[in-house]
Formats: structure tokens, C-alpha cells, sequence
């Protein structure tokens, strides 16, 4: 399979128009270490369907097992984002399909490499999984977060209200989520549930997500796991001792030793 190629086969969607019928798929691309996974169903405005799901953990295992992917961007096909899961497709058992199309939601949250979702549309229902699940979120002009479950009469799922309540706070979190506050780019960015409103979501996703692949992969990935431990200790002491082996070993590393050589040789250049 090509670098650049599809990472999952399409299925094809019943037509009634006439028209040929349309595909969904998870679509995977390299931007040189940048892999830009996307969740492609515009006729159903992206919903994650159990097929999709599981395309998408092959996708998020693809880019954490090739050498030269440092970084992943996670967007939907225009004009929308992800409308929430497909509940038409649980199968014969609800527990058990629920849980599959979880487990893409998972893959991304449980994700090794930094990833950024680039939110261009609506992420509705489950479909903020999708976002929320990333380490950062863009948001662009045309980007809106419903969490519309209690609106459906359905119970939020996915480990959405873990992650509404620890990046949000238990006040937006109720906000979104009891009293359906229907969010756009700019009050996403005011109440923190995105890092940045930008025009284009995905180009400037790609361009951050590249910083963090420039640096050694190995790094990047004890690295985050070190912010996930840390993020639970009890003070600053503590969070020293968990640094500090992962940083000892990083100094003694081929690649620091080679970046601090070329800072200083930059350096003296430059005198």
C-alpha cells in the first residue's frame, strides 16, 4: 500500500437519486510527517458508523507504527465535522456496537503521537468525542459543538462526560451538556473547549501538528506520556520525580546531542 493511499476500503452508501452511489471511508494522508486522518461520510455529515470506527483505530495504528509519522490531524470531510454516531448500524446487540464505534474515539484519545482535531463543521452528539478526544482543537468559521444528547433522549457515551468535565470544568461542562449550550468557534475558544478560532482549520492544524513532528518521535512519545502521569500527581515534587529518569535519558541521547551541536554552530554564525 502507498504512503499516501487510502487507509481503508470504501463501503458504499444506497442511493435513491439516481446519482452513483457514494462511499465512506477513513481517509489517511502524508504531509511529510504529518498524517491527516479524515472521517469521510458527507452524506450522513460524517457519522461514525461501526465500520468507520474500526477503520479508524487501523488508521491511528498505522500512524503510530510508521517511523516517519510524528503527528496526527483528525478532521471530516466538508461540510461537516462528525454528526455523532450511527445508531442505524449497532447490530443485533447495542452494548456491543456501541462499544465498537467507541473504540475509534479511544484510539484517538489513547493516541501516543500529539494530535490536533481540525473541526471545519458541526460535531454534534458523539461527534465531539471526536474533538474532545484530541490533545488540541482548531476550530474554523463554519465549526459548531451540540452536544445535543439529552436533547435526543439518549445518555451521553464514549467517555464524553469524563473529557466535557475535565476540559471544560463542571460549569461548562453542565453548560454544553445539561443545558445544551450550542457552541460556535468564537465562544469554543472563550470557554477553552478549543485552543484557537482560525479560518482554516485544517491548514493550520497541519502546521502545528508539523512542530510537534520535527521533534525525535521517541521524545514527543515519553513526553506526552509523561503530561498523562503527571497530570494526576499531588504537587510539583512529585512531578519532578517522574521527569526527571525520562529527562536524564533524553540528555544522554544521540539527538540532543546532535541539536544542541547545530544550535551552537548557529550560534557562533551568528556572531
Amino acid at each position: 500500500m502507498a504512503d499516501d493511499a487510502p487507509a481503508t476500503t470504501q463501503t458504499a452508501q444506497t442511493r435513491t437519486d439516481g446519482a452513483p452511489p457514494a462511499a465512506r471511508e477513513i481517509r489517511f494522508e502524508r504531509r511529510d510527517r504529518v498524517a491527516v486522518i479524515t472521517v469521510s461520510d458527507p452524506a450522513r455529515r460524517n457519522a461514525m458508523a461501526v465500520d468507520l470506527a474500526t477503520d479508524l483505530v487501523a488508521a491511528v495504528r498505522r500512524a503510530e507504527q510508521d517511523d516517519g509519522i510524528g503527528a496526527i490531524v483528525v478532521t471530516g470531510e466538508p461540510p461537516g465535522f462528525c454528526a455523532g454516531a450511527d445508531l442505524s448500524q449497532l447490530g443485533a446487540s447495542k452494548d456491543d456496537g456501541l462499544r465498537t464505534i467507541y473504540q475509534g474515539f479511544l484510539a484517538v484519545a489513547e493516541c501516543t503521537l500529539p494530535t490536533v482535531a481540525a473541526v471545519n463543521g458541526a460535531a454534534v452528539g458523539a461527534g465531539m468525542n471526536l474533538a474532545l478526544a484530541c490533545d488540541l482543537r482548531l476550530a474554523g468559521p463554519k465549526a459548531r459543538f451540540d452536544s445535543r444528547f439529552l436533547q435526543l433522549g439518549l445518555h451521553p457515551g464514549g467517555g464524553y462526560t469524563w473529557m466535557a468535565h475535565r476540559i471544560l470544568g463542571p460549569q461548562g461542562a453542565a453548560a454544553v451538556t445539561l443545558f445544551g449550550e450550542n457552541l460556535g468557534a468564537e465562544e469554543a475558544e472563550r470557554t477553552g473547549l478549543v485552543w484557537r478560532a482560525v479560518e482554516d482549520p485544517l491548514a493550520t492544524a497541519v502546521e502545528l501538528a508539523a512542530r510537534a513532528a520535527d521533534a525525535p518521535k521517541d521524545l514527543v512519545i515519553t513526553t506526552k506520556r509523561t503530561m498523562r502521569v503527571t497530570a494526576t500527581q499531588a504537587s510539583q515534587r512529585d512531578a519532578v520525580e517522574v521527569e526527571i529518569r525520562a529527562q536524564v535519558a533524553s540528555l544522554e541521547s544521540p539527538a540532543f546531542a546532535e541539536r544542541l551541536a547545530a544550535l551552537k554552530a548557529r550560534v557562533s554564525k551568528a556572531k
